[in-house]
C-alpha cells in the first residue's frame, strides 16, 4: 500500500520547495533521508529494527517498540537490512496527538495484532478513527526502555515481550544462544544503558499497566508477567512508580478501587 503525501525539501537556508512524493518510492534500501510529513504517522517494526532521528534525538524501533511522528517533525530512518516496516497515517486536521515531537510506544499484544491484520489486508480503510484510538492506547507511565541491539541480546528482548514472565536467567539465556554470561550482561548494559535484571523488570512492569487497566486483580497481573510473589511485583512497582498498583488505579480511574483490590 502506497501512501503519497507532500515532502518539503531544504534547498538552502532560505528556501523550501514542497514536493509530492510516494513513499514507497521515497524509501531507500536503508532507510528514509530527512523528510516531513503533512499527516502523522505511526511507525513499527514487528521484524528486524528501525532507528528514527528526529529533534537530535535517536528513536530505536523493534517488535516491542514504535513510534509516534506529528505532521511537522522532521526525522530520516535507518532501517535493518531484514526489516519489515509497518506504518498507519492520519490526517492531522483530523486527529489530535497529545504530543508536539516524537514519541515512543511500548507496542501491547492487542496493538500487535491489529498492525499485523491491516498489514495482511488488501485494502485496510485509511484515517479509521478505532485505529487512531487504539494506537493511541499506550499507557502514559510506561517506563523507557531502550532497545538492546546486538544479535543475542535483540532475541532476548523480542522473545521476553512476547513472554514476559519468561523465567530464564542471563546464563540460561545466554546458554541457549551459545553465547556467554558475561557478553550477553555486558550487551544489555552497553546497548540499554541497564542491567538485565532492571531492564526485565521495567519490561514486566510496563506490561502490567495494560493488565491493571483490563482490570485485573494485583496477584494476577504479577503471575502473569513473571514475578515470584504479589508482595515482589508491589515493591518494584512502587519503587518505580511511587505507589501501589492498586492505588495507581485507583487514582487513575476511581471507580476501579474495587476491582484492582
Amino acid at each position: 500500500m502506497t501512501e503519497v503525501a507532500s515532502h518539503r525539501v531544504r534547498e538552502d537556508e532560505t528556501a523550501v520547495r514542497v514536493v509530492p512524493l510516494a513513499d514507497d518510492d521515497y524509501i531507500a534500501a536503508g532507510g528514509h533521508p530527512p523528510h516531513v510529513h503533512d499527516f502523522h504517522q505511526f511507525l513499527y517494526a514487528p521484524v528486524g529494527g528501525i532507528v528514527v532521528a528526529a529533534q537530535g534525538h535517536e528513536h530505536e524501533l523493534s517488535a516491542s517498540v514504535a513510534l509516534w511522528i506529528p505532521a511537522g517533525v522532521w526525522h530520516s530512518a535507518r532501517f535493518d537490512g531484514d526489516s519489515l516496516v509497518v506504518t498507519e497515517s492520519f490526517d492531522a486536521d483530523r486527529f489530535a496527538l497529545p504530543h508536539t515531537g516524537a514519541a515512543t510506544l511500548n507496542v501491547t499484544d492487542a496493538q500487535r495484532r491489529l498492525l499485523l491484520a491491516r498489514m495482511r489486508a488488501t485494502q485496510a480503510p485509511q484515517d479509521d478513527a478505532r485505529v487512531f484510538a487504539a494506537l493511541r492506547a499506550g499507557h502514559p507511565a510506561t517506563l523507557p526502555l531502550p532497545q538492546p541491539t546486538s544479535p543475542a541480546a535483540a532475541t532476548v528482548a523480542r522473545e521476553l515481550a512476547r513472554t514476559p514472565s519468561d523465567a530464564r536467567t542471563a546464563v540460561q539465556w545466554a546458554a541457549d544462544l551459545y553465547t556467554s554470561s558475561t557478553s550477553l550482561r555486558r550487551a544489555f548494559r552497553a546497548e540499554t544503558g541497564m542491567a538485565f535484571s532492571e531492564w526485565r523488570t521495567r519490561l514486566r512492569l510496563n506490561h502490567s499497566l495494560e493488565l491493571l487497566a483490563q482490570g485485573q486483580l494485583v496477584g494476577a497481573v504479577a503471575a502473569r508477567v513473571g514475578f515470584v510473589s504479589a508482595n515482589g511485583y508491589i515493591l518494584a512497582f512502587r519503587r518505580y512508580f511511587g505507589q501501589t498498583p492498586g492505588a495507581f488505579v485507583r487514582d487513575a480511574t476511581p471507580d476501579a478501587s474495587r476491582t484492582a483490590g
